[in-house]
Order: structure tokens, then C-alpha cells, then sequence
């Protein structure tokens, strides 16, 4: 049976829509084009369309929904934006920066202070309070990197994070940098006058009572950013000299528990679980309790030797924003760096 036809005030009524619709998609097309391809500012395009610039407005964003307009970030050579946000969603991390660089950590660390020095200058807020480990070559060469900001003071306070006496020989260079810290932006320096280690738990509390070591106590309390080497548990030539490490034989029971590496002398296993050893207790610098409870806590690490440890320290939460390089990063998803061979199968 042949059905009836359709009246014609219905058919006409469906061809004006879609002339109608026709006319807006070529519209758009025309108005996307002009505006992205041509460089032609909206009030120019509706000029030259005899249309109104908000109309113009509204039709710029109609393209960009329907797909007309795709928006293609190309990032230039030496930025790896792909590879930080998959590394920041495998980890939870609120940022990550990689630096074009890979190898040991010789090779590494004058990159990474240069791209640690940006990410700081950029990053710091007015009003900020900053703690810092102090013997580490890394953010040693950060903050030599660092310059000085347009208006002066911007950070309330530099605060060590671990003890900052050593061998005099090498205290020089952690009392230069947090000099060169306050120095840059202002900040009130706060100096940890105490070894980092010391030979017992009773030595160490005897020192923390002491009212100019609580009162650094207590300014960790006010931290808004923290930023920290992450130490393989093979000490660092820098804190090697400085005399604030364990001995031998200590070393040797954070290996045996599986230690691989530590922030502000807190050591942790692979899983980045802490070591519950009473070496601890021997330790003058941040809890892990108040060092975690820091709102942004930046770690500055790269290196091959310190792979085991930088994804530790990932996994545990002991950094919430991580500066590497790019031979580290790629081990961290697993995508091969320039100069290592592609995984088997």
C-alpha cells in the first residue's frame, strides 16, 4: 500500500530547516576560518559579514564543539608534555617537569638545577614559606641558578629542613645556598644549627630541646612548599663530605630491610614504605608526619643510580611534584630513553 503524501506545508517546512541549517554550518565554517586561518579579528569578521561580533562570538564556539575547529598543541623539541602527564596520572602527582637530559648524575644535575631554578621562579606565590634540605649538589646548583624577582620580597621564610652543621670544609656550601635563597627572594632564612645525625637518640634529644632547634621545629609547622633531593642509599658526594651520613655498618641494616633510598634522611624501601629502624632516631631534621602534611612538596632528582629511589619516593608520597630527566622518566612508564635499549619481550 502506497502511503499517502506528505502534505506540502510539511515538505516545505523540512526544507527551509535544512537550507537553514546549511546556511548556519556555512556560516560557521566561514566565520572559523577567517578567524583562525586568516588571523582576522572578530570584529572585523563581522564587518565583513554584517553580523554581530557576539553572533560572531557564538558561532567561533559552535565550530569548536561540533569539530570544525580542533585545537593541536604541538609541543616544541625539549618539552615532553605527554610524558609528564602520564607520569603525573601513573603516580598521583600534582606536577612534573623533564628535562632533556639523561645519564648519571654529573650529566644531570647542572639541567636539572637550571630547569628547578625556572620551575621556582615561576611557581613561588607571595607570602610563601619554603623548606629546603640543605646537602644536596642538586638543588645547590637550583638556587645558584635562581634570579631575583622585580619587587623584592616574595617568600616569608627559607627554613632547613635537616641539620645544617657538618665539616666545616663542606658546611660552606649548604650555609651558601640557603644565604643565596634569602638573598633572591627576601625570605627571613631560618638555619637548622645542628648536625643532621648524631651518635643516639639521647644525644638527638638533648639537641631538639634546645629553645633555637624547637624554634626551627616549629616554623615547619607554617611550611606551604617544600623542596628536597631524593637520596639513593649510597650517600651523595656532597652529604658523604659533610659527615651527616650513617655509618658502614648502618648502611648495611637499611640495605638488609631493603632500603633504596631517602628523603631529608628518612629511608624507605622500594614500595616507598618508611624503614622503621632506630636510626630514626638519630636524625635532627623534619618528621615524616609534618614533613608530609606540607601542601607541595617538590623533589629534585635524576640520574641512573637514583631510578630505584625517584620511583620509591613516588610511590610512597614523599613528593607531590617531581623534576627529573628524561632517561628517569622514561624508565617511569616504561618507554626507553635516547640511550637505552627498547625492553624485551
Amino acid at each position: 500500500m502506497t502511503p499517502p503524501d506528505r502534505p506540502r506545508e510539511a515538505v516545505g517546512r523540512r526544507t527551509t530547516r535544512m537550507a537553514t541549517t546549511d546556511e548556519q554550518v556555512r556560516l560557521m565554517t566561514r566565520v572559523a576560518r577567517l578567524y583562525h586561518e586568516q588571523g582576522m579579528r572578530q570584529p572585523r569578521i563581522a564587518e565583513e559579514l554584517h553580523i554581530s561580533q557576539p553572533r560572531v562570538s557564538r558561532l567561533l564556539n559552535q565550530a569548536a564543539k561540533l569539530g570544525i575547529v580542533r585545537t593541536i598543541v604541538v609541543p616544541p623539541d625539549g618539552v615532553f608534555a605527554d610524558l609528564e602527564e602520564e607520569i603525573a596520572a601513573r603516580f598521583g602527582l600534582r606536577d612534573v617537569v623533564v628535562v632533556d637530559v639523561e645519564g648519571e648524575a654529573d650529566a644531570v644535575i647542572p639541567a636539572l638545577g637550571a630547569a628547578t631554578a625556572v620551575y621556582l621562579e615561576t611557581t613561588l606565590m607571595e607570602g610563601d614559606r619554603l623548606g629546603i634540605s640543605s646537602w644536596s649538589a642538586t638543588l645547590l646548583a637550583s638556587v645558584e641558578a635562581m634570579r631575583s624577582r622585580p619587587g623584592g620580597r616574595f617568600l616569608q621564610e627559607a627554613v632547613q629542613l635537616v641539620g645544617g652543621v657538618g665539616d666545616p670544609r663542606v658546611q660552606v656550601q649548604a650555609t651558601r645556598l640557603m644565604g643565596r635563597l634569602s638573598d633572591i627572594t627576601g625570605a627571613e632564612p631560618v638555619f637548622m644549627s645542628a648536625p643532621g645525625l648524631v651518635a643516639s637518640a639521647t644525644a638527638r634529644d638533648a639537641i631538639v630541646a634546645d629553645p633555637k632547634v624547637a624554634s626551627v621545629a616549629e616554623a615547619w609547622q607554617r611550611l606551604t612548599l617544600a623542596i628536597v633531593g631524593i637520596g639513593s642509599l649510597e650517600p651523595s658526594p656532597l652529604l658523604r663530605q659533610s659527615g651527616n651520613i650513617f655509618p658502614l655498618d648502618d648502611q648495611a641494616e637499611l640495605r638488609a630491610l631493603g632500603g633504596v633510598g631517602d628523603v631529608c634522611l628518612h629511608f624507605f624501601d622500594e614500595d616507598g614504605a618508611l624503614l622503621d629502624t632506630a636510626l630514626n632516631d638519630r636524625v635532627i631534621g623534619i618528621s615524616p608526619d609534618v614533613y608530609r602534611a606540607i601542601p607541595r612538596r617538590i623533589g629534585v632528582a635524576g640520574g641512573d643510580r637514583k631510578f630505584a629511589a625517584i620511583r620509591a619516593a613516588l610511590l610512597g608520597d614523599w613528593v607531590d611534584v617531581l623534576i627529573t630527566d628524561l632517561g628517569v622518566a622514561g624508565r617511569l612508564v616504561g618507554r626507553p630513553g635516547r640511550h637505552q635499549d627498547p625492553p624485551g619481550p
